[in-house]
């Protein structure tokens, strides 16, 4: 017979069950106790996803591996002290209390500390922020400054407390004395970060002329350490106020090959703080030294200019002439001059009188020089008029010679000479005579050369012959002399006779050649 099902209500009141019964707020507060019992606080590695903000301040997020998720919580007490920035993809290490929420019947991890989970996720972080800071340009090398040679004040950032401050202030004071400004900062732990970037922002931002000095070289050190004490250098913020720092600025983070964010954002890189003091500051022994030694150099290279311009004045003095001896000289011809200078009128005086003296004594006296001018004129009148009828008788050669008027232009040149010698008497005075007695002569001596050029005799000179008759009539042409007349020929030096040969005379015109139309000149 088959078992028939009463639903529960039809069940008698009087039933009985060993199992006890829990309300699920007693069992969520149960499993809660269970929980925070069983593990108190832990450490749990894992990767962060699914991050999230809120407006109160509180962060959620969740832990991650290979083969499950737990649900984290950040309250916003504990955001300040966490020691790290949380973000996504990083893996970590969250410390805390394990714990339920019942509403959600859900389970999480209350995180009071993070840290990264190894060098490998600190690396892979720090790569990260410089591939981008490096795509904005803050480390490009034109942003590097130049350091002062030698600053007045020397500013330092790090911590009061430790060998790094005194480190610096040893090798300063041992290479060069200078100022220190120290502006005090933690170098590694919760805020750290903030603080050294505040500490460069306020040094950069210190006026040149305020009541803090605001220095010429900024140091940013700290001492060796693990990479996770190292990371406060390698935050945002203070690699970005490195990168904007108006001060040239020296990183000297951890030792040697401890290498940081701030180092490639810095205008110089020491490997130690010591390091940093001493490309901070010059050493004043090899500074003396260095000057010292172009001191020399300068003085050598002086003292040999001057000795190559002794050399060439001194060559160039041989080739001089004695000044003194100059002087002298010039003295000597300026006296001499001087004393010429001043005899030189009255001598001049004198000359010009002596001149006048001897120019009067060779003058001739004025009645005997018009006497012998008058006879000069005479003389020629004379010849003239001697000399006129043989020259009327060879009237026609003369004008074939061109000198048809000649004896009326002479006739004209006599009476000007006349008066020309009329006005020379009236103008005459006893003093300035020698320049008329000159014109006078010269145009005298003209008139006659001239009357010679035109005188037969001149023409008979050159070796011609005057043919005239028994009557003494000119013969100019072989027509008028018939056989066996009697000629007369003269030469220059006198008269011979002659008689015509029995010759043809239309023969001998047409044996002759034929005359020009013109004769010409004998002149």
């Amino acid at each position: 017979m088959a078992e028939t099902l009463v639903p529960p209500a039809a069940l008698p009141s009087t039933t009985t069950s060993n199992i006890p019964e829990y309300s699920v707020s007693e069992i969520s507060a149960a499993v809660k106790r269970t929980l925070e019992g069983a593990f108190g606080r832990v450490r749990v590695r894992g990767e962060i996803t699914e991050l999230k903000r809120y407006s109160s301040g509180h962060i959620y997020f969740s832990l991650k591996d290979e083969n499950g998720k737990l649900s984290g919580i950040i309250w916003k007490s504990a955001v300040s002290r966490l020691g790290l920035v949380p973000e996504n993809g990083v893996e970590v290490i969250a410390t805390g209390r394990v714990t339920a929420y019942g509403e959600r019947s859900s389970y999480q991890i209350i995180v009071e500390r993070m840290e990264y989970a190894g060098a490998g996720a600190l690396l892979a972080k720090i790569e990260m922020l410089r591939a981008r800071l490096a795509e904005e340009g803050l480390f490009a090398e034109t942003r590097k400054r130049a350091l002062p040679v030698l600053p007045r004040l020397v500013g330092v950032i790090t911590s009061e407390q430790g060998a790094v401050l005194q480190d610096i202030r040893t090798t300063i004071a041992r290479r060069f004395p200078r100022a220190i400004l120290l502006w005090p900062v933690p170098v590694q732990g919760e805020g750290a970060a903030a603080r050294i970037a505040a500490a460069i922002a306020g040094m950069s931002a210190l006026p040149a002329s305020g009541p803090i000095p605001r220095p010429d070289v900024l140091i940013v050190a700290r001492g060796g350490g693990s990479l996770e004490d190292l990371m406060a250098f390698n935050d945002e913020a203070v690699v970005r106020a490195a990168a904007g720092c108006s001060i040239p600025l020296i990183s000297a983070v951890g030792h040697e090959t401890d290498t940081t964010l701030i180092d490639f954002a810095s205008d110089r890189r020491a490997p130690t703080p010591t390091a940093a003091a001493e490309l901070a500051v010059p050493s004043r022994i090899e500074l003396a030294a260095d000057v010292a030694q172009k001191t020399g150099r300068l003085a050598t290279a002086v003292s040999r200019l001057m000795g190559e311009g002794r050399l060439r004045v001194t060559g160039a003095g041989r080739g001089l002439p004695d000044m003194a001896a100059v002087l002298g000289q010039a003295r000597q011809r300026l006296d001499d001059r001087a004393e010429r200078l001043r005899m030189a009128p009255r001598t001049l005086l004198m000359m010009r009188r002596a001149e006048w003296r001897h120019a009067a004594e060779r003058l001739p006296a004025p009645d005997a020089w018009l006497d012998g001018l008058r006879r000069q004129v005479r003389e020629a009148e004379t010849r003239l008029r001697l000399g006129l009828p043989q020259l009327l008788g060879l009237r026609r050669n003369a004008m074939a010679l061109g000198v048809q008027g000649l004896a009326s232009g002479l006739r004209h040149r006599i009476a000007v000479l006349a008066q020309a010698e009329a006005r020379i008497s009236a103008r005459l005075r006893p003093a300035p005579v020698e320049a008329g007695h000159r014109e006078a002569r010269a145009h005298l001596a003209g008139l006659s050369a001239r009357l010679d050029s035109v005188s037969y005799m001149a023409v008979l000179e050159r070796g011609f012959a005057l043919v005239s008759d028994a009557a003494g009539h000119p013969l100019t042409r072989a027509e008028e002399v018939g056989r066996g007349a009697a000629l007369a020929i003269r030469f220059a030096d006198g008269s011979v006779g002659a008689t015509a040969d029995g010759g043809d005379p239309a023969a001998s015109r047409a044996a002759r050649p034929r005359p020009p139309t013109r004769q010409g000149s004998l002149l």
